[in-house]
């Protein structure tokens, strides 16, 4: 079974921290790889023209951000950016290395540097 997986989150989704699914927003399944990818490749244009910024990877993960849409972590006593992410994975897990495709290992900012002290 595949899964297209929105999430919003202050990490990106390669991070899988534990308990990183109560951040899921939506999930959708599939039984065929080639459905998701269709749903998946839709979603990702819509993040993409909504969001300026993005880092996606040829693994099928991908983090969209505007750099105005941050928080106060009062615990990390320091800003944290909310990262609007898009995954398609295969039983809850990242895809096998043969549904990789290298088209989508792209991007058009830089992600900073994890900040929050309470997840390192």
């Amino acid at each position: 079974m595949y899964q297209v997986v929105k999430m919003e989150a202050d990490f990106e989704p390669w991070w899988f921290f534990e308990e990183w699914q109560q951040n899921v927003t939506e999930s959708v399944n599939f039984t065929r790889f080639d459905d998701a990818l269709i749903c998946f490749e839709k979603e990702w244009g819509k993040l993409r023209q909504q969001l300026p910024s993005y880092q996606s990877r040829q693994n099928l993960l991908a983090a969209f951000w505007n750099n105005e849409e941050q928080y106060w972590c009062e615990e990390c006593d320091d800003y944290l950016q909310n990262y609007h992410s898009l995954l398609l994975l295969e039983d809850w897990e990242t895809v096998s290395q043969h549904y990789y495709m290298p088209s989508f290992e792209q991007r058009n900012d830089f992600i900073l540097p994890y900040s929050c002290s309470l997840r390192t």
